[in-house]
């Protein structure tokens, strides 16, 4: 299979974060100008969430979501990548590692239910431990 297969997954990710951003950026501008929450005052995003109502701090905690776990996900598709040990297997975990992350936001953004966003995170943590762990055995040669 072709190295290509599993940088689509990393570029939707790519995509997701980038959508998170703007989504961000519409979100929190228009708050603190209609609130008059000096861009100053943003200066540490800590205190910034004091002033911002919670819709839109959510949002926010999305965004810096995206950088945490998700990039394990980048270094090991690249890994794969490079190593040219793309196979359907990682392709298909790939995508639904996209996928719950892709919902994670959704629902962090949207509606925020704590329970759905930990059971999101918790699946799409399986599926980036197989993908981990199955490459691991490869590279170790324990398989």
């Amino acid at each position: 299979m072709e190295a290509e297969a599993i940088l689509k997954p990393v570029f939707a990710m790519a995509l997701l974060t980038v959508a998170v951003a703007l989504w961000m950026l519409f979100t929190r501008i228009p708050a603190m100008q209609r609130l008059k929450v000096h861009p100053q005052q943003g200066q540490d995003t800590r205190k910034l969430r004091d002033y911002l109502p919670h819709e839109v701090n959510r949002v926010s905690n999305n965004y810096n979501h995206l950088f945490e776990q998700p990039t394990l996900f980048y270094a090991v598709c690249i890994s794969l990548a490079m190593l040219g040990h793309v196979d359907s297997f990682f392709v298909t975990s790939a995508w639904v590692y996209v996928m719950l992350r892709v919902s994670h936001s959704l629902v962090q953004g949207l509606v925020d239910i704590v329970i759905v966003r930990f059971y999101l995170f918790i699946a799409s943590w399986l599926v980036l431990l197989i993908m981990v762990v199955r490459e691991s055995l490869v590279l170790f040669q324990l398989s």
